[in-house]
């Protein structure tokens, strides 16, 4: 096995932090497993195109306990932004402008998922809007599964490991 490549950590303002060095393998979930070395590199949050900003952020708190953890309107006043994350950093950008809908034109996403203890029991406790797939295995994937939808249509998958 190749030697891990080190690299260097940027902060959210540019400056260079510690050199890190990538890992190896990661695997999550038993749903993937890289096993390439690459350049670490980190997600800082999905934007989502919502309706109704606090109706949405109002669900990801009371449903799946996430927390608000900031906001901003764009200087002209159209869009407000509502974030949301949960204890693990998992940040959720809520993006709403006055007087548009959510686009189907190209800016959808297939789902985000949510890793939780016990599928059928947040399956039935969650008031979702919609089932997409009802609670099952996925040996193959390591998990037990459920797909729900948000207020605004997207896809939540709800995670069990097996």
């Amino acid at each position: 096995m190749p030697d891990p490549i080190p690299v260097e950590s940027v902060d959210v303002a540019g400056a260079l932090a510690e050199p890190a060095t990538a890992p190896t393998t990661r695997t999550v979930a038993g749903i993937y497993t890289a096993a390439a070395t690459r350049r670490r590199m980190e997600i800082l949050h999905t934007c989502l195109n919502v309706a109704d900003a606090d109706r949405t952020a109002d669900w990801y708190v009371e449903q799946l306990g996430f927390e608000r953890s900031w906001e901003f309107t764009t200087e002209d006043g159209t869009t407000r932004n509502v974030y949301v994350a949960d204890d693990a950093g998992v940040e959720f950008q809520l993006s709403d402008t006055d007087g548009e809908e959510p686009s189907d034109d190209g800016d959808r996403y297939d789902h985000v998922a949510v890793g939780v203890d016990d599928v059928d029991a947040a399956f039935d406790r969650i008031d979702h809007h919609g089932v997409v797939k009802e609670p099952g295995d996925q040996p193959e994937a390591g998990a037990r599964t459920a797909f729900i939808k948000d207020p605004d249509g997207h896809a939540v998958e709800l995670i069990e490991p097996l």
